[in-house]
């Protein structure tokens, strides 16, 4: 069991979700490690040694850590999802709409379902690891910087918040996509390459964008100034972006991003992932993930 033990909310979190699989008879390794590279470490050494399931508790990155870890293999995984965007939960139905848990005992309703049989989705194999649900770079790569960096407020209102303080600082990249071979050189506010639909605390960026189709969507926000922009962002709340005349939509299986002028970061479900250039490509059925609903990957979800 995977979990972030860095705060006291998050150490009381670990210990609920303890209790609850000790109430139903299993008795977890505890992993507690003091970064994110050596929690990945942690899991993909578990992983080799034959572990037949790993349960992470926590948001987006964690879940990340645990499909880089068990992408590929028969080990099963679980998610506690009690992070601030929890996207990839939301996505693969492991949250109610709206990103609640239904019941008195949200805790429990979670274990239950981590410890579930699991359904195979796919996963975004990149030059730099695994990523579970979207890729990204531009404006919204800027905002989770941000938002990673602020103290309050606390849960998806942050990237609110974030979103507020980087739009003076709106930049545009050149960058060279190239689709299942086809090269497309494009000028980029935000760059996001989706295996599921959501990212930023359920901003729907990729709405079309589904884990089990062994696709990405590619969204493309041109080199638009601040008010066209402003004009556009806000409707990625429920997906309306993509039908704006300066957005491009792209459908393949493999991507690769580069920057003819530039080095930047790609960042993948909430946290950066490497520098670019970066090729990435969809593995239908990489992950055998537990207690995902009989319709997890509705649109709507």
């Amino acid at each position: 069991m995977l979990g972030n033990p860095m705060t006291r909310d998050a150490r009381r979190e670990v210990d609920r979700v303890v209790e609850a699989l000790d109430a139903r008879g299993v008795r977890p390794e505890v992993v507690s490690a003091p970064t994110a590279d050596a929690a990945a470490e942690r899991a993909r050494r578990f992983v080799a040694e034959g572990a037949e399931r790993i349960v992470c508790i926590g948001g987006d990155g964690i879940a990340r850590i645990g499909v880089d870890a068990v992408a590929g293999t028969a080990t099963v995984l679980g998610l506690v999802p009690m992070g601030t965007g929890n996207d990839f939960a939301r996505a693969v139905g492991l949250l109610e709409p709206g990103g609640s848990t239904a019941g008195a005992d949200p805790v429990s309703a979670h274990v239950d379902r981590a410890l579930a049989d699991p359904r195979p989705i796919d996963a975004i194999r990149t030059t730099h690891g695994w990523a579970a649900s979207v890729a990204t770079l531009g404006f919204s790569g800027d905002v989770p910087a941000r938002a990673n960096a602020l103290r309050w407020p606390h849960g998806p209102q942050r990237y609110t918040v974030a979103t507020v303080l980087q739009l003076p600082r709106l930049r545009t990249l050149d960058l060279t996509l190239t689709l299942d071979g086809r090269r497309v050189d494009t000028e980029v506010t935000l760059l996001a390459i989706g295996n599921t639909a959501f990212f930023g605390g359920g901003m729907r960026v990729c709405p079309d964008a589904r884990p089990d189709d062994g696709r990405l969507q590619v969204v493309v926000i041109g080199g638009v100034g601040r008010a066209t922009f402003l004009g556009v962002f806000p409707r990625v709340f429920r997906g309306g972006h993509v039908e704006h005349p300066a957005v491009e939509v792209y459908e393949a299986g493999s991507v690769r991003v580069e920057q003819p002028s530039g080095d930047d970061v790609l960042w993948a479900d909430g946290d950066p992932l490497g520098r670019l250039p970066v090729d990435l490509e969809v593995v239908p059925g990489a992950v055998a993930l537990a207690g995902a609903g009989s319709d997890p990957f509705r649109s709507g979800a």
